[in-house]
């Protein structure tokens, strides 16, 4: 008899706390502020590989998790492309993909990537918390975890949320 009154209430209060965060839609993650997890061992065939050093190598590295089977990937591409064009370090984790396919669109759309970890099972995703693709990560020179974005670099979400906490990492 007591039981469903306390149950609303504890509900009641849950729900409350939840609706006084700053941004009720971040999904915050555990890794901001400690060292980068292991990226996939394995490269993408045919491309260069991406390696633990290269993101302690003391340059700011965006590392993307993403997959040509993946809408929203292409949808970002563009914005990948444009970054490495203004020489941001842009690294990728190929992820849950065949390997022909993803070369391919690599090779249709251009590889906006100097390193490519490949990850067919998703096991590195897991170790980084990766749920689907795309995902992007900041990472300091050091290793560190500086941000995490989820879903795709466009429009305003990219603009307002992502591109501030890059150029904040470059020191711009």
């Amino acid at each position: 008899m007591i039981a469903p009154p306390l149950i609303f209430a504890a509900l009641a209060a849950l729900f409350y706390v939840g609706m006084q965060r700053d941004d009720p839609d971040a999904l915050p993650s555990v890794f901001i502020g400690k060292p980068a997890p292991p990226v996939p061992a394995d490269p993408l065939a045919g491309r260069a590989p991406l390696t633990d050093a290269d993101l302690r190598a003391g340059e700011v590295t965006v590392v993307n998790f993403w997959a040509s089977w993946c809408p929203p990937c292409r949808a970002e591409h563009p914005n990948l492309r444009a970054l490495n064009d203004e020489g941001v370090r842009v690294a990728g984790v190929n992820f849950k993909d065949e390997a022909a396919q993803a070369n391919a669109y690599l090779d249709g759309s251009g590889n906006p990537f100097f390193g490519i970890g490949y990850d067919p099972k998703g096991r590195a995703a897991i170790d980084w918390g990766v749920t689907a693709p795309p995902e992007t990560f900041i990472i300091g020179g050091d290793g560190t975890v500086l941000y995490k974005f989820i879903g795709p670099l466009v429009g305003s979400d990219y603009e307002q949320r992502f591109r501030p906490e890059l150029d904040k990492a470059l020191g711009r």
